[in-house]
């Protein structure tokens, strides 16, 4: 479990112990030092999550430059292949009709590792993202039911409310991908 749903949980239990509004069943008094505290601390800890993420996000890069890097060294090794062993016409031949093979193999699996390069890089990302909405949309309805039941009494403490949910708005329309970049990269080759 995450800082971050610690936190939230300890928002959650914390408004569970709180004692209701005297004739109201659905307004709690809330102390608002204790409060500003875990969301100081809330607001602290989403940047370093992301940044998380975001790493996780970066190394799909890497597996992918790697992948077309192994791809091009075989094209280069058939490609060597084909200089070496072509020499006189009847060997000529044979070297051209081999070294194609081997080119052919060399794309086919250069191909097939850039394939399984991109589905895991893609299957990274969406697993961070996921992950990482799922956080953002649980601080937001925390938040949101806070801000709705402690508006009237806390003016104050809405508009803090109201600045970690746009921040958390903002943070998750950054995390929507337009297109998938390496789908594209893979269908062109």
């Amino acid at each position: 479990m995450s800082r971050i749903e610690q936190i939230i949980q300890e928002i959650e239990e914390y408004i569970d112990s709180c004692k209701y509004q005297p004739l109201s069943n659905s307004k709690i008094i809330v102390n608002k030092e204790e409060m500003e505290e875990l969301l100081v601390e809330l607001r602290m800890r989403v940047p370093d999550e992301i940044k998380k993420y975001q790493k996780i996000i970066g190394q799909q890069d890497a597996i992918l430059e790697d992948a077309r890097s192994q791809a091009q060294n075989m094209i280069n090794d058939a490609q060597s292949q084909i200089d070496e062993l072509v020499s006189d016409h009847e060997v000529m031949q044979r070297a051209y009709q081999r070294a194609n093979e081997v080119v052919e193999e060399a794309r086919q699996q250069g191909d097939a590792i850039v394939a399984a390069a991109v589905d895991d890089a893609n299957n990274i990302r969406n697993g961070a993202m996921q992950y990482a909405d799922g956080l953002l949309s649980n601080i937001q309805e925390i938040i949101s039911v806070n801000a709705g039941e402690s508006k009237q009494r806390f003016d104050q403490m809405f508009i803090s409310l109201q600045h970690v949910y746009d921040e958390c708005s903002e943070s998750r329309s950054q995390l929507q991908p337009a297109q998938p970049a390496y789908e594209g990269e893979v269908a062109g080759q």
